[in-house]
């Protein structure tokens, strides 16, 4: 568990924590794991603390998987970029190449931010494969909590 407070809710990361949340919904949607989407769509949307927002991402997400690609109003092309990146890293990780993270590059983000975004990306491929191998569902969860202190990894207080 500690592994996913690093990744996800680190207290260094640079990337809008809404924006690895997105990422974490994506690559769930990706990979059909419907527990991922459920939690982490909760706090996307606790995050943004704009509901019309939240949804139009998912919907734009949603599309995105019989379409490839993310269009919405509600992302920037440098946000819409690391999700693209995050999808080929879920559905083809060998086709990445350099060009693809110089994509990344020209759309503003910085090799710190472009590994944060790696690490969302595979660590909820994994967190994915981990839930559906085990059969966890949502009944009696409650959705969108999130560690409250990101300065100790063994603080485990949620909001």
């Amino acid at each position: 568990m500690s592994l996913y407070k690093n990744v996800l809710h680190h207290r260094a990361n640079t990337t809008p924590k809404w924006l690895l949340e997105t990422i974490g919904v994506y690559v769930s949607l990706i990979n059909r794991c419907d527990y991922c989407v459920a939690h982490h769509f909760e706090g996307l949307r606790k995050l943004l603390n704009d509901d019309d927002k939240a949804i139009a991402i998912k919907s734009a997400l949603t599309d995105a998987l019989d379409s490839s690609s993310v269009e919405t109003p509600s992302l920037s092309p440098k946000e819409i970029s690391a999700l693209h990146y995050a999808a080929m890293l879920t559905a083809a990780p060998a086709s990445i190449g350099a060009n693809d993270i110089d994509q990344l590059r020209t759309a503003g983000w910085n090799d710190g931010e472009i590994l944060e975004i790696n690490q969302v990306a595979a660590y909820f491929c994994y967190a994915n494969r981990t839930v559906l191998g085990l059969g966890v569902t949502t009944e009696g969860d409650q959705l969108g909590l999130s560690p409250n202190n990101n300065n100790d990894e063994d603080d485990w207080g949620h909001q």
